[in-house]
């Protein structure tokens, strides 16, 4: 039961407490529900002031007291309109639960959405990363491709120039320099393709206190080679020497590219009545002119019969051997008629070697410095050529001294061919 606090003007009067009921005191039966609720229907509201006095009175104080039933029906409406809070708390909380289930499925069907998305996401990487794979492997195909065709577009470019060298071979072998043949009476039996023939000439560099002893047979030089060491007598004295054989390096296998130079020109058919170095001055005179489709001459010289003519120009020479044919001036009102064809150039493209023993060349090596070349040399060869000392005759010989060096070359045997 509500209570309030009155002022009054006097002081407070004092409580009776042996007063059976008062107002402010409950009874047994309702003393347990008084004591819970005592904060609600107890409200004290003490009001201090310096001169006043104060009491705790309640609101029916002066009135007729509140039965026990009737406190009992107030805590009961209290209690409904506490009940009916809680219900409306309850369907609130219900509501708010509902809302709370409903957002938990919203997000349960947006997760799966979104794990659906990430799946799809997941699975488009993997194709973009397989188009990738597979866009690289088109790209380096395609490169392997590209490379193919730069190599093939290279093949056929040297398919071109080599059909092109082809094609200036084809000219030249048909603008060969002239030359004047006679039959001499030699025949031949061979037969085939024509092809080129090579002689050798093979310098062999020799060292101090050696000689070089050809003999005319080879079994001579077999014999002084079984002997091995030599005792030759010069004046008062011998000397010994040793015998070894000559051993040479020699080409097996040869390639050779050639091409047309573009700036010289090979002139044949060149008088042999004239003087040479006059009938060059005129050659230069002659191809010197734009007239003649010549221009400025960088050169002129012989070349075993014929004449080479280089220019300082490269697009002189193929217009001149297209004429082939010129008028040269040879002085006092005389003309001579040349050929023009085209200077090759040669280039060794493969080129195997061999070693190969001189079968009638001796080497002798001991010799010492005991007299003037010539003479030493002198008594060398009249040693070798006595059957006595196993020797026979001698086709050729060079004496190198000690702290000399000496070039000999080595040509084909014309012997040996014959035979």
């Amino acid at each position: 039961m509500p209570c309030m606090v009155r002022r009054s003007a006097g002081k407070v009067p004092p409580i009776n407490k042996s007063q059976k009921n008062p107002p402010w005191r409950l009874r047994k039966e309702t003393e347990s529900i008084w004591q819970l609720h005592q904060s609600d229907w107890l409200r004290l509201t003490p009001k201090m002031f310096s001169d006043e006095d104060f009491s705790l009175v309640t609101e029916d104080d002066q009135e007729s007291q509140c039965s026990p039933l009737e406190m009992i029906r107030k805590e009961i409406e209290k209690f409904k309109v506490t009940y009916d809070m809680l219900v409306e708390d309850q369907r609130e909380l219900a509501k708010a639960r509902d809302q709370r289930l409903h957002i938990a499925e919203e997000f349960q069907k947006r997760s799966v959405k979104l794990r659906r998305m990430l799946e799809e996401e997941e699975q488009n990487q993997t194709d973009l990363n397989h188009e990738k794979m597979k866009m690289a492997a088109l790209q380096e195909e395609g490169g392997r491709l590209k490379g193919e065709i730069l190599r093939a577009q290279e093949e056929l470019r040297l398919l071109d120039q080599q059909t092109h060298e082809l094609l200036e071979r084809a000219e030249v072998f048909t603008a060969v320099p002239e030359k004047k043949v006679v039959f001499t009476g030699a025949v031949s039996e061979e037969t085939g393709a024509n092809r080129f023939k090579m002689k050798s000439r093979i310098v062999y560099p020799m060292e101090g206190g050696t000689a070089l002893i050809t003999f005319e047979e080879e079994a001579v030089a077999q014999r002084v080679l079984g002997r091995k060491h030599h005792e030759v007598h010069i004046g008062e004295c011998n000397i010994r020497l040793e015998a070894q054989p000559v051993h040479i390096l020699m080409p097996s296998h040869i390639e050779v590219d050639t091409h047309v130079c573009p700036k010289r020109i090979l002139i044949s058919n060149v008088p042999k009545e004239v003087d040479m170095s006059r009938f060059l001055d005129k050659l230069e005179i002659h191809f010197s002119k734009r007239r003649n489709c010549g221009g400025e001459v960088e050169d002129t010289s012989m070349l075993d019969d014929n004449v080479v003519v280089t220019f300082e120009e490269d697009t002189l020479a193929e217009g001149l051997t297209d004429k082939q044919y010129h008028e040269v001036d040879v002085g006092g009102g005389k003309k001579h008629r040349v050929r023009v064809t085209p200077f090759l150039n040669a280039e060794i493209t493969d080129l195997q070697m061999r070693t190969s023993v001189s079968p009638r060349t001796v080497l002798l090596t001991g010799i010492p410095a005991v007299m003037e070349r010539d003479e030493l040399q002198d008594h060398l060869e009249i040693h070798f050529q006595k059957i006595s000392s196993g020797g026979g005759e001698v086709e050729a010989i060079v004496y190198s001294p000690l702290g000399h060096h000496t070039l000999a070359v080595f040509e084909e045997d014309q012997t040996s061919e014959s035979q």
